[in-house]
């Protein structure tokens, strides 16, 4: 069977690079049955033949305007599918499609009529703001990390950057890595338009990271890898915590100095 893969190198590199982080993601128990999405904006592998290639079925609504992805396309997982089978066939498991222009609708491209997740708008909006904005995001990444999810039951994490304080100071990489730390957005209706709206609020707050209670993650970044490699680390720092206190102690942390030193010999943001 043909694919859109075929003799297009960078594209193709580009969602097995997807694939490679749907099996992490399943691999470490963060992607339970269909749980968690992936988008990528693809539109700098498009090319001509491409772009004249028709759609496998009528136009579908997104549900909203956003105005800055007018011809833009991208990788998508598909509704109620499986991460663990995204892994080893992102084509089977997700689909292309191409943004019309006006902006409130799209298609669906390839390889297959495979519709996109249900929470498609809210990865949307989320790439409109970011193109709105001027950044070099590409990726959005919404899982379920256990460590992390299970902090978020606890009334204190909620606040403004208590969870990423603590977190940045069980191991020097968490603040390295995540300099922005870990933005919160308290319980909300899993693909509503007020949790997209409190995810894009979030982002604007300069985090990459934000936490949804009782719920999962959302991260973007350049590529889906460094999407995935932020919110690892930001867990990683979870397991240390939460294993110190399986333990029966509440680990030290490191303290305000020497985190501010990492900071200031590193160059991190403030």
């Amino acid at each position: 069977m043909n694919s859109i893969l075929d003799n297009r190198p960078a594209l193709k590199a580009g969602i097995w690079k997807v694939a490679e982080v749907a099996g992490y993601l399943w691999q470490k128990g963060w992607a339970e049955r269909n749980g968690g999405n992936i988008t990528v904006n693809i539109t700098d592998y498009v090319d001509d033949a491409l772009r004249a290639l028709p759609a496998l079925e009528a136009p579908r609504p997104i549900g909203t305007v956003l105005p800055h992805l007018k011809g833009c396309w991208f990788y998508c997982k598909g509704t109620q599918k499986r991460m663990r089978d995204l892994a080893r066939d992102p084509m089977g498991n997700g689909s292309v499609i191409r943004i019309l222009d006006d902006c409130a609708s799209y298609e669906i491209v390839a390889d297959a009529p495979v519709a996109p997740t249900s929470e498609l708008p809210s990865h949307l909006s989320v790439h409109n703001y970011l193109i709105a904005t001027g950044s070099p995001y590409k990726a959005s990444l919404h899982t379920h990390p256990i460590e992390l999810v299970a902090m978020t039951h606890a009334k204190k994490f909620l606040e403004k950057d208590v969870a990423t304080r603590l977190l940045w100071s069980m191991i020097p990489e968490t603040k390295a890595f995540c300099p922005r730390g870990l933005g919160m957005v308290p319980y909300m209706l899993p693909s509503s338009v007020e949790l997209a709206d409190a995810t894009i609020r979030a982002i604007d707050d300069d985090y990459d990271v934000v936490m949804w209670e009782k719920h999962g993650v959302f991260a973007v970044d350049v590529s889906i890898m460094d999407a995935f490699d932020q919110v690892d680390v930001l867990n990683k720092a979870a397991q240390i915590y939460i294993s110190a206190r399986n333990m029966g102690f509440e680990p030290a942390g490191m303290t305000e100095e020497q985190m501010k030193e990492l900071s200031d010999v590193f160059g991190l943001p403030k």
